[in-house]
């Protein structure tokens, strides 16, 4: 990634749910010069709720309130003609209105207003969230038990280290370089999943058995550089 840090926050109490599916079922989700990134023959589709903790300008200080909000995003898993492996995401929710605004606007990333709340008893993590706009109708309520720390898997590590996403902005892909940590793991018992989210990007019979993939992260602190064309060959 290059110098230039556009913004930077924290990813806080994450939980990772994904289901393995065929790249032919979700390659035409992708923008154009992308296709889905594969392990052993499968790609995944990600159900991912965390808290955004302090995300502010370059590497400046965190913006109040606007900051510090709840998320949760449907996502899928991408490669790009330059070999660069990345993120496209379905939908992220999250109960701030101007985020939504902002991001639709700035990025072409497709943030969802919703209703939101989380709540943590001890070692019991709970995300609930209903969608307020642009005009879909969702909700999910997602219960997890983290355990101990894990040595990542190679499935862990195809999943959690990506250093950029995938959209389609004003005609071009682009590609949004990030950069942080490796993600600490932990183990992860799913308590409850009732999700309407992913059914309402189009992929309506995953909760309908169980994740192929399943943990939880304390978090990390990451920083997002300058978008490129992503169909472009890297200079430098």
């Amino acid at each position: 990634m290059t110098r230039t840090v556009v913004m930077s926050q924290h990813w806080r109490d994450l939980t990772f749910l994904h289901w393995a599916v065929d790249p032919a079922e979700v390659a035409h989700r992708m923008p154009p010069g992308v296709r889905p990134d594969t392990l052993d023959g499968r790609t995944y589709v990600g159900l991912i709720p965390f808290r955004m903790v302090g995300a502010g300008v370059g590497r400046g200080p965190a913006i109040p309130w606007l900051g510090t909000f709840l998320e949760t995003n449907v996502r899928l898993y991408s490669v790009d003609r330059t070999g660069r492996r990345g993120i496209v995401f379905l939908s992220l929710d999250t109960d701030r209105a101007a985020v939504v605004v902002g991001a639709r606007a700035g990025f072409g990333v497709p943030y969802r207003w919703a209703r939101m709340r989380y709540r943590r008893d001890g070692d019991v993590h709970a995300y609930d969230a209903r969608l307020r706009w642009p005009g879909t109708s969702g909700s999910s309520r997602i219960v997890v038990r983290a355990g101990p720390a894990r040595t990542p898997t190679e499935l862990d590590h195809f999943l959690s280290a990506r250093w950029g996403l995938h959209s389609r902005w004003w005609g071009r892909t682009l590609y949004v370089p990030n950069r942080h940590e490796p993600w600490p793991v932990h183990d992860a018992e799913l308590l409850e999943l009732d999700d309407g989210l992913m059914r309402s990007v189009g992929l309506p019979d995953l909760d309908a058995r169980p994740p192929d993939h399943i943990g939880f992260s304390p978090g990390v602190h990451t920083e997002f550089g300058l978008p490129g064309d992503a169909r472009r060959p890297r200079v430098g």
